[in-house]
């Protein structure tokens, strides 16, 4: 009996987490759209002068609604991707608490390693839809308006990638480049948030349950800005792999020929285009991700 009230509390708390980060998946994408397209599209071409000058002529040429091309993938996929984030990184966080107590520890608690390191599992979890996810996003944000479109929407983007050399290399292409970068991205982005939340609590002597709304929003910020700054060179490569073309059209051969290209080319320099739009999105869908979870959390427990 009481080996199945664990294994049922434990789905609960599983399913608790996968609804949380659902919830904060649906407001990261809904936040963060705008800034979205205009880093795709300063990443994977040289047509613009800086953000400014890319909004303002995606504005101008395509209209409002283009800085929401592409928006249904994510809506969807972005709201199962933080769901397994989430998910993922409390499983992980758990198997660490139940190896501490095991090991005799007095506080089960988390190491910073381990919180990277539940962070980055969650990454690893995270990339096995979210790289055709964003696959599919960047091709639809990259295409060329009117006439010119490639794909009607996001199912055909699907059916017409996973054609050109079947899903793995279609549809997962520069999958490779992804797994790096989440597992990189999520380990700073979990650990930067526990670590603030852990220093608020101890700080002010308070559960942390009890710390408002408006601090948790301001180390989710903050660690959005820290994933991007760890990891951004790897997006840099992840996009351009998935804007390339097939074929005769195809320019790169793969992460480690896109990494030496882009480098010949632009130098260092290649590694950060789009950054300013990326931090700058960073903050405001970052906290919106942890406040909802964190908020959503408290409600259903």
């Amino acid at each position: 009996m009481g080996a199945e009230g664990g294994e049922s509390g434990g789905i609960a708390r599983t399913l608790k987490d996968l609804f949380a980060g659902a919830a904060g998946g649906v407001a990261q994408v809904l936040l963060g759209q705008p800034f979205d397209i205009v880093k795709v599209r300063l990443q994977t071409t040289t047509q613009y002068s800086n953000a400014l000058d890319c909004a303002t002529q995606i504005f101008r040429n395509e209209g409002a609604a283009a800085f929401y091309k592409g928006t249904l993938t994510p809506l969807v996929g972005i709201g199962a991707c933080v769901s397994i984030q989430f998910g993922a990184f409390h499983e992980a966080r758990r198997r660490f608490e139940a190896s501490n107590i095991k090991k005799g520890n007095f506080h089960p608690g988390l190491s910073y390693t381990q919180y990277y390191l539940s962070g980055a599992f969650a990454g690893v979890a995270n990339s096995v839809i979210s790289g055709p996810i964003e696959h599919v996003r960047i091709r639809l944000q990259t295409q060329p308006h009117g006439a010119g479109r490639l794909y009607t929407g996001p199912i055909d983007c699907v059916r017409k990638l996973s054609a050109h050399e079947g899903v793995l290399r279609g549809l997962y292409r520069g999958e490779l480049v992804t797994i790096y970068r989440e597992a990189q991205a999520y380990g700073v982005w979990f650990l930067t948030f526990e670590y603030l939340m852990n220093a608020d609590g101890l700080r002010n002597n308070i559960a942390r349950t009890d710390i408002p709304s408006w601090k948790i929003a301001l180390y989710g910020g903050l660690a959005g800005e820290a994933l991007w700054l760890s990891s951004y060179p790897f997006d840099v490569v992840k996009s351009k792999m998935q804007s390339d073309g097939f074929g005769d059209k195809m320019r790169y051969r793969g992460m480690r020929d896109c990494f030496k290209q882009t480098y010949g080319r632009e130098g260092l320099r290649g590694f950060w285009k789009g950054i300013g739009p990326t931090l700058l999105r960073a903050m405001p869908v970052s906290a919106g991700t942890f406040a909802v979870v964190e908020m959503t959390m408290r409600a259903i427990n």
